[in-house]
C-alpha cells in the first residue's frame, strides 16, 4: 500500500463515518418535539448519549488499539444502523433513550480508529518524521464535506417525502441507517487491517485495562497532552450549546416544524462547508501564526467572536436572523476547524502508535464531558435567561480555552514547518 492509497481509504472512511451523523442532524430534535417529548426530556436523551460515550471511550479506544482498528469501525458502524433504524420508529421516550444510548456505543467505537489506522500506515510507510497535517487536514475536509451533504438532504426529505409513506421527519434517520450500512461494507471490503499477531479474547480483555490505565497517565500527566484535554473539554461546550439550542430557534423563525428543519439544514451546511475550509487552511494558519499552537489560539479567538455574534444577533427574527445566524456558523467553524485540526495534530504527536486510539479517546472523552455540563447548565439557562445569555457563556468558555496554548511546549511536526528549498513537494 502506498502512502496516496492509504489516504485515498482515509478520507472515504471519514466521508462515510459522518454521513449519517449529517442526514439526522436537522430533524433529530425537531422529530423528538414532534412526538411529544419536552426540551428536558430532549435534553436526557442527549445526556444519555453523551454519557455512554463517555463511559465507553477509554475502554473501547483501549480494546481499539489491542484488536485493531477495522473491526471497532465495523462494530461501530452495526451499532450505528441499528441506532439510527431505531429512531426513526420511536413514538415514546424510552424509544429515544435507547437509540441515544446505541448511538454513544456506536459514537465511543468509531473515535480514533480510523485517524490511528491512517498515522500507523503513514509512519509504517515515511517513518514518524511524516507530515500529518495535510493526510488529517484531507481526512477532516471529507468529514464536514459529509455532513454538509447530509445536513444538506436531510434538511430536504422532510419536504419532499410522502407523509403516507413514512413520517417526513423519520425519513433522515432512516437513510442514516443505510448510509451507516454503506460504511460497514467499505470497512470490511476497503481498510485492511495491518498485521498484528494474533490473540485470544481473553487476552485482549485483559490487556485493555493496562492499555487504558496507561492512557490515562500519559494524558493526564503531558504537559501538551493536559493542555489539550482541557481544550476539548472547552470546544465541547461551545458545541453543545449550539446542537441543543439552534433548532428550536430556527423552527421559530421558519414557522413550522419541517421547515425549521429544512432552515438548520442550510445553516448547519453553511457551517460545515465552514468547517471544511477552516481544515483546508489548518496547515496555512499553522505557518502564518509560526506553529501550530498560535494556529490554535487564533482559531479559538475566531470560534469565540462568532459565537458572540450568536449571542448579540439572538433577538433578529425573520430573514435577517437566518442570515447572521449563517454568517456567524460558517465564521464559527471556521475557526474551531482550524483549532480542531492542529490539536489533533499535536495530540498524535505526542504518542506512540501502543497508545494512540486511547489518547485519541480520551480527547473524545473530554469533548463528550464538556458537553454533558453544557447541556445540564446551558439548556437551563436559556430557559430562565433566553438563548443569547447561553451562547454569550459558551463564547467566554471557548476565549478562556485559547490561554491553554500560549507557550505551549512543541513536539514532533507540530513546529510551524519551514519553507522548502525547492518547489514540487505539494
Amino acid at each position: 500500500m502506498t502512502a496516496r492509497s492509504a489516504l485515498r481509504r482515509y478520507t472515504l472512511v471519514c466521508f462515510l463515518a459522518w454521513l449519517p451523523v449529517g442526514l439526522q442532524v436537522p430533524s433529530m430534535v425537531l422529530l423528538m418535539t414532534e412526538r411529544g417529548l419536552g426540551l428536558a426530556q430532549i435534553g436526557l436523551v442527549v445526556t444519555v448519549f453523551s454519557t455512554v460515550t463517555v463511559a465507553l471511550e477509554l475502554p473501547t479506544g483501549g480494546l481499539s488499539d489491542v484488536v485493531g482498528r477495522r473491526v471497532m469501525l465495523a462494530v461501530s458502524a452495526v451499532f450505528l444502523t441499528a441506532a439510527l433504524l431505531l429512531m426513526s420508529v420511536s413514538t415514546a421516550f424510552w424509544m429515544f433513550l435507547v437509540s441515544g444510548a446505541l448511538k454513544g456505543v456506536a459514537r465511543a467505537l468509531s473515535s480514533g480508529p480510523a485517524t490511528s489506522w491512517y498515522v500507523d500506515t503513514l509512519h509504517r510507510l515515511e517513518g514518524r518524521d511524516a507530515d500529518l497535517k495535510p493526510g488529517l487536514s484531507r481526512g477532516a475536509a471529507m468529514e464536514s464535506v459529509a455532513l454538509c451533504l447530509g445536513v444538506l438532504a436531510g434538511g430536504a426529505l422532510p419536504l419532499v417525502v410522502p407523509p403516507e409513506l413514512v413520517f417526513p421527519l423519520a425519513a433522515p434517520s432512516l437513510v442514516g441507517a443505510v448510509a451507516a450500512a454503506v460504511l460497514l461494507a467499505v470497512v470490511l471490503l476497503a481498510l485492511p487491517e495491518p498485521p498484528h499477531a494474533r490473540r485470544s479474547l481473553g487476552g485482549v480483555l485483559r490487556e485493555v485495562p493496562a492499555t487504558v490505565v496507561s492512557g490515562v497517565r500519559l494524558a493526564a500527566g503531558g504537559r501538551v497532552l493536559r493542555r489539550l484535554m482541557l481544550a476539548s473539554a472547552a470546544s465541547g461546550v461551545m458545541l453543545m450549546s449550539i446542537e441543543l439550542l439552534t433548532p428550536g430557534r430556527l423552527a421559530q423563525l421558519a414557522g413550522t416544524a419541517e421547515q425549521g428543519s429544512t432552515a438548520y439544514a442550510v445553516v448547519a451546511a453553511l457551517g460545515f462547508a465552514g468547517s471544511a475550509a477552516g481544515s483546508a487552511l489548518a496547515p496555512r494558519a499553522a505557518r502564518l501564526a509560526g506553529g501550530s499552537a498560535r494556529g490554535a489560539i487564533a482559531g479559538l479567538v475566531a470560534t469565540a467572536l462568532s459565537v458572540g455574534a450568536l449571542a448579540a444577533t439572538a433577538g433578529l427574527g425573520g430573514a435577517a436572523g437566518l442570515l447572521t445566524a449563517g454568517a456567524a456558523y460558517v465564521a464559527l467553524f471556521v475557526g474551531s476547524s482550524v483549532t480542531g485540526l492542529l490539536c489533533l495534530e499535536m495530540t498524535h504527536n505526542a504518542v506512540t502508535a501502543a497508545e494512540r486510539t486511547t489518547v485519541t479517546s480520551t480527547s473524545s472523552l473530554s469533548l463528550q464531558s464538556g458537553g454533558i455540563l453544557a447541556n445540564l447548565t446551558l439548556g437551563t439557562l436559556a430557559v430562565q435567561a433566553g438563548v443569547a445569555a447561553a451562547w454569550g457563556v459558551s463564547a467566554a468558555v471557548v476565549l478562556a480555552s485559547a490561554l491553554l496554548f500560549v507557550r505551549m511546549p512543541v513536539t514532533g511536526s507540530s513546529r510551524a514547518p519551514v519553507p522548502a528549498g525547492r518547489a514540487g513537494s505539494g
